[in-house]
């Protein structure tokens, strides 16, 4: 068989200067596959995010992939109790600063996680053009020809929903969304952007083309794409897309599979050997809610000693129910930083990797159905399907079934998805879409407190940030395109409306 090469990046996409330069800049990375095993070598070690070490530090450029997508949310705060370097990589997104590419000098940098994502997609188009000259083993084929088409759905997914605005049925057909690339070879051209409605179109394609390869094949791990994490997704997208009827149709394939919910009501604290209440893992890789999971774990970076906390306002949250049983194992209170609450679904790493950016699952799937089912009235099967959450999560003896009815149910189950899937990668995108959705909108202000360690090594209070409602302010609710990308591109690839400074006033 002849010698195929896999070029590990599409050139113009991320802006190298030719195609000469690209080719001899990434030629260490060319690739020979001739077996199936080969390709599957090539779609772990370059389609799948990686998991970087547990040691990395969690930084704008480092190995976790967009752990900013947690600091634009109102579920965290800053905790400052020491120097303020950890934080000032990524202070641009928890204010949502016009251009948040800069680093602790202020300095403009690259945007890596556009060049990661485009970088996957370009490995799986070629692996699935490659693909269809390998027969060794069909089966397997298939296999990994299904699992490319779910990678590449999810990077446009998160593609579109950081670079353009959210799905809506009104202007989906006009708003710009990223540039839909999905053949393997390297144009040397300059790409254009295609329409929010083009990449969801694209997105449903992929995963329609994976539900069918990936039927009736073995999983081999959460690690990997396998049919009830497409059906998983598809759930996720049409929920984005108002499409509810498809929702449940997928959301029903799933329920019916061999997952089933974790009982809080099961699990136990334990102390370390000075009394110290410990954490226990809630979300981890053997538990029977766990669809997949791709990447690492950067919120256990950031919520911890000089970085971030859980907000005010989501304790509250969980706080309005005491039964909850999510407060006291979802959340630590932990004084080795100072006193603080932060996350702890996954308490240790060596319980399962799992990750808290890319991750499906089976609550999700619950929540995604009953929303959509209270969406279109159906407000009793919305009730029963989030009970069977709720039923899992509530003190057993002190257990009050739910009995709110039409836009007071939806926004309970909205608020149910917030306590459940906190710090999943969910909340901001969430955010986004229910300010344009068509059957019950919500919007809100989020305020980011900001400190900085002053020369006397006190927290000084800088002013409280405020991002505006989504119809105030829609600008900052989506990055811009990379300068570099532009610039590259002469053009052709047009920004976002610009983000404007947001608002910072002083009540401390």
């Amino acid at each position: 068989m002849r010698k195929f090469y896999i070029y590990i990046c599409c050139v113009i996409l991320f802006g190298c200067t030719s195609c000469n330069d690209f080719l001899e800049e990434y030629s260490q990375d060319l690739t020979y596959a001739r077996t199936a095993a080969d390709l599957d070598e090539i779609l772990v070690g370059e389609g799948y995010m990686p998991v970087p070490n547990q040691r990395e530090l969690v930084s704008l450029q480092g190995a976790y992939y967009f752990p900013w997508l947690h600091l634009m949310t109102d579920d965290v705060l800053e905790h400052v109790n020491s120097g303020n370097l950890q934080r000032e990589g990524l202070n641009a997104f928890y204010t949502w600063a016009p251009y948040p590419y800069t680093n602790e000098e202020g300095e403009m940098v690259k945007d890596n996680t556009w060049e990661r994502l485009y970088k996957h997609i370009s490995v799986v188009n070629v692996v699935l053009k490659k693909s269809e000259e390998i027969h060794d083993f069909p089966e397997q084929i298939e296999r990994i020809q299904g699992e490319c088409y779910f990678l590449r759905a999810v990077y446009y997914y998160y593609l579109v929903n950081f670079y353009a605005k959210p799905y809506a049925k009104a202007t989906a057909d006009t708003d710009l969304g990223v540039t839909v690339k999905t053949t393997e070879y390297i144009e040397d051209v300059y790409f254009t952007r295609n329409t929010v409605a083009e990449v969801y179109k694209q997105i449903l394609e992929d995963l329609e083309s994976a539900k069918k390869l990936l039927r009736g094949k073995e999983k081999k791990t959460v690690y990997r794409a396998d049919y009830h994490a497409v059906q998983a997704f598809l759930s996720r997208i049409y929920l984005y897309m108002e499409e509810y009827d498809n929702v449940i149709a997928a959301a029903d394939s799933v329920l019916a599979a061999n997952y089933s919910l974790l009982d809080y009501n099961t699990l136990s604290l334990s102390t370390d050997k000075w009394g110290m209440i410990q954490p226990t893992s809630t979300t981890y890789k053997d538990s029977p809610e766990i669809i997949f999971s791709q990447g690492g774990n950067a919120i256990n970076g950031l919520m911890q000693g000089n970085m971030y906390q859980i907000s005010t306002d989501l304790l509250e949250l969980f706080g309005e129910d005491a039964n909850d049983l999510r407060q006291k194992f979802c959340i630590w209170e932990t004084m080795y930083y100072g006193m603080l609450y932060v996350p702890c679904k996954l308490a240790r790493p060596e319980d399962g990797m799992v990750s808290s950016e890319c991750l499906i699952r089976l609550p999700e799937v619950l929540l995604n159905k009953a929303e959509a089912l209270a969406l279109i009235g159906k407000d009793v099967e919305a009730r029963a399907v989030i009970e069977r959450l709720r039923e899992k999560r509530i003190v057993t003896e002190n257990y009050i079934p739910v009995n709110y009815s039409g836009d007071e149910l939806v926004n309970f189950i909205r608020d149910e998805r917030r306590r459940e899937l906190c710090f999943e990668g969910h909340r901001w995108f969430d955010l986004r879409r229910y300010a344009v959705n068509s059957h019950c909108p919500f919007q809100i202000e989020v305020l980011h407190d900001k400190y900085e360690i002053n020369a006397n090594w006190e927290a000084e209070y800088q002013g409280t940030y405020r991002l505006k409602r989504y119809d105030e302010n829609s600008a900052s609710y989506v990055l811009p395109i990379p300068q570099h990308v532009i610039e590259f591109n002469r053009g052709e690839i047009k920004d976002n409306d610009p983000r404007p400074e947001v608002e910072v006033f002083y009540n401390k």
